[in-house]
């Protein structure tokens, strides 16, 4: 599917730097948006990195095999 850019700044920059570079428009954005990707990747893991010992103690936590009472704790709603 074809990517339709409205900007004309950005596709104003997009023309230059594939003019510059000797490549298609789209060979110009393409490590663009890789980049970008994986930085957005990076940030997340980095985000996450203080949860992970919280996951890992509560996976290593067994499983009771309980079910919830939805009945209880749907009461725990009634005013």
């Amino acid at each position: 599917m074809p990517l339709n850019i409205r900007s004309e700044e950005v596709n104003q920059r997009a023309e230059k730097l594939a003019s510059r570079t000797g490549v298609s428009k789209t060979e110009a954005v393409r490590p663009a948006l890789k980049n970008g990707l994986a930085r957005q990747n990076a940030e997340r893991e980095t985000f996450l990195e203080p949860v992970k010992p919280i996951q890992d103690r509560l996976a290593s936590n067994p499983s009771t095999g309980l079910k919830a009472d939805e009945a209880f704790y749907d009461s725990l709603n009634d005013a």
